[in-house]
């Protein structure tokens, strides 16, 4: 998929995220929202990272070379699915246990999340 098409929005799409946001596992705001520009640039970097990996297939470069670049960029992966959990727990669980509502649920949530990152 090239950046134009990454780019553009179906009104079908648009309306896929508009339900998923609106269903929104029961919260108003997720844990991430305040930091959302910073994870999307984040985002954006790693991206380019894969993109590299494809240049080096393409261009035949040493195994050895293109693996140090995968290990970086699961790295960096990892990095950002941790700090996501970070913000889940400060911001989903704590409210959980603010307000007494779903705590169980939420830890659930947050193990089974856990659970799929160590697996990988």
């Amino acid at each position: 998929m090239t950046t134009t098409e990454a780019d553009q929005v179906t009104p079908q799409a648009a309306e896929t995220v508009e339900a998923v946001d609106a269903a929104d596992h029961g919260h108003g705001v997720h844990g991430y929202h305040k930091q959302k520009d910073e994870h999307l640039k984040r985002l954006r970097r790693i991206e380019g990272q894969i993109r590299g990996l494809q240049r080096m297939v393409d261009e035949d470069v040493y195994c050895i070379d293109i693996l140090t670049q995968v290990s970086a960029s699961t790295k960096a992966l990892q990095s950002f699915a941790l700090q996501l959990l970070e913000e889940h727990l400060r911001h989903c669980v704590a409210d959980a246990a603010a307000t007494g509502s779903g705590i169980d649920e939420k830890v659930e949530e947050a193990t089974k999340a856990i659970a799929r990152m160590m697996r990988t």
